[in-house]
């Protein structure tokens, strides 16, 4: 079975929101990125995005863009990301979901049907590919060849998405469904939080698969209020941010400081 299915099923039994933390594969270097990973695990997060860097990332914003562009200007290749994944899962016993996300011009230069099985071979469950929906030929093929290779390709929904839209999503998804929103919760209007917790709950309620959210969350109240509408969490930009001024020692108080945030005794006391 799937981890990221196996991991579902866990939470679900803990009665708690996962967490889904983002790094970008290369940066700083590519020791570091697996360090940092491997902190992550540590401390006990449920899933890791890892980003293969490409020069034209559209759907991050400034912090992991810039990233992307010194992970590339480092000299970053694409097989250095299987390579990071298979030391990973091999050597050092990561058991953890483990998903690629790029763009899929990544992907088609390096071949649909082998970025699918190597991604397969390495140990990724699934492939987070924001823009892989824009060719419907692209689209199809990519599918089948995730399909075949048991890797979840993770289909995404906005707060502004119709109704009818994101019923259609739900009937082709796997895995989970990714909420993305250009507003953040971090730093709003009380009402406008509302707004994007009730919009959460109406998609919630169409959605059959856990719905995960990443939009600006970097703080453990931001992770407490959402907890209660989503099944995952997922935090990228707060977490680089924090290595850029800290190091590891960063990330370790930043991911112990949004873990606070899914502790069931903190949540059932804002129920």
């Amino acid at each position: 079975m799937n981890l990221i299915n196996i991991k579902n099923e866990q939470l679900k039994t803990a009665k708690r929101a996962g967490l889904m933390t983002h790094v970008v594969a290369g940066y700083p270097n590519i020791e570091e990125t697996r360090k940092i990973i491997l902190l992550m695990v540590e401390l006990g997060v449920d899933f890791v995005e890892i980003q293969i860097p490409f020069s034209d990332p559209l759907g991050d914003g400034s912090t992991i863009r810039v990233a992307n562009t010194k992970a590339l200007e480092n000299g970053f290749k694409v097989k250095e990301a299987f390579e990071l994944v298979k030391k990973l899962r091999e050597e050092d016993g990561v058991a953890i979901p483990l998903l690629f996300m790029t763009y899929f011009n990544i992907v088609h230069h390096y071949g649909v049907e082998k970025f699918c099985l190597d991604s397969a071979k390495v140990g990724i469950d699934g492939l987070i590919i924001p823009d892989y929906n824009l060719k419907a030929e692209s689209r199809d093929r990519l599918k089948y060849f995730a399909e075949i290779n048991n890797l979840h390709l993770i289909n995404f929904v906005s707060l502004d998405s119709d109704l009818e839209y994101i019923g259609n999503i739900n009937k082709q998804s796997r895995g989970f469904v990714y909420c993305f929103s250009s507003r953040s919760v971090t730093g709003g209007s009380q009402s406008e939080f509302i707004e994007i917790i009730n919009k959460l709950n109406e998609i919630k309620n169409i959605v059959e698969l856990p719905l995960a959210v990443g939009f600006g969350v970097s703080s453990m109240s931001a992770v407490q209020k959402l907890a209660k509408s989503a099944q995952i969490i997922i935090v990228g930009s707060a977490i680089l941010r924090a290595y850029e001024v800290e190091g590891l020692a960063g990330v370790r108080s930043k991911i112990s400081e949004l873990k606070r945030g899914l502790s069931t005794e903190l949540l059932d006391k804002i129920q």
